[in-house]
């Protein structure tokens, strides 16, 4: 009777060892597959841009789903107005468009965001005194178009999807659309001969009503976790006036989770 009973509980475990192995190997397989799924994708896409997946993600790595980031540099709030210091912290998500960045100066303190399919800026003067509450349609391209553009500090969110399409210009320049809620949103994306995104350009509010060109550029390459991502960019208006360059920030440190 004790020798059937041994029998038994070594059958058990190693009916247990083998469930829990096949398992393993199961969710090891949809890794695998998913990840040649992504190469699958990638390789059918216009050629610029196969060329920049390719650099910026060499090893193939797991979709981002949250991000963390901290910058420092400086800004402009008008044409006239002194370059000031500005420090600012940013969170995005991936599974669905959204980010929060606070953004601090001596002066003021600013939060722009897009959460459920909204945006809006809000700044305070001294963190105290309400000075500027933007909000609707128009608030809403502008800051879909931010999360879309700084998406360049978390590549996987520019592979393809049911939202996202890249559409084939040239040898080093294509165009990127994204669609969300009702809102379609786009830019003309230029690589240099590395495969890195440089410049990414579209049409945006500056104000309501007012349709202006705006021009991202994005440079000094450096490699975080495998990943490469530009850790300098410079925000644009191209106006008629002449060229209005109100953002110039520099990546101090970036955490993703997968």
């Amino acid at each position: 009777m004790y020798l059937k009973t041994n029998i038994l509980l070594c059958l058990l475990i190693i009916i247990f060892c083998q469930s829990v192995f096949s398992q393993i190997c199961g969710e090891y397989d949809s890794i695998n597959k998913t990840n040649a799924m992504d190469n699958q994708i990638v390789n059918d896409l216009p050629e610029p841009v196969v060329k920049y997946f390719s650099y910026v993600l060499p090893n193939k790595e797991k979709r981002i789903s949250e991000v963390y980031l901290k910058h420092s540099g400086f800004f402009k709030t008008s044409l006239k107005s002194k370059w000031i210091k500005i420090k600012g912290e940013q969170h995005f998500l991936t599974k669905q468009p959204e980010f929060k960045w606070i953004g601090r100066t001596l002066m003021f303190k600013a939060v722009d965001q897009f959460i459920n399919g909204k945006g809006s800026l809000k700044v305070r003067l001294f963190s105290l005194f309400p000075i500027v509450n933007e909000q609707g349609k128009h608030v809403d391209e502008a800051e879909l178009l931010r999360w879309l553009g700084e998406s360049v500090w978390f590549p996987t969110n520019l592979l393809p999807s049911e939202n996202l399409k890249w559409l084939a210009i040239d040898s080093s320049s294509a165009k990127l659309t994204y669609s969300y809620k009702g809102l379609e949103v786009y830019y003309i994306v230029r690589f240099n001969e590395n495969g890195e995104i440089i410049q990414l350009e579209t049409e945006r509010y500056m104000e309501k009503g007012r349709l202006e060109k705006w021009i991202g550029k994005v440079a000094e390459y450096k490699e975080f976790n495998g990943i490469k991502i530009p850790t300098h960019i410079e925000a644009i208006w191209k106006l008629n006036s002449g060229d209005f360059k109100y953002a110039d920030f520099y990546v101090d440190t970036i955490e993703y989770e997968y």
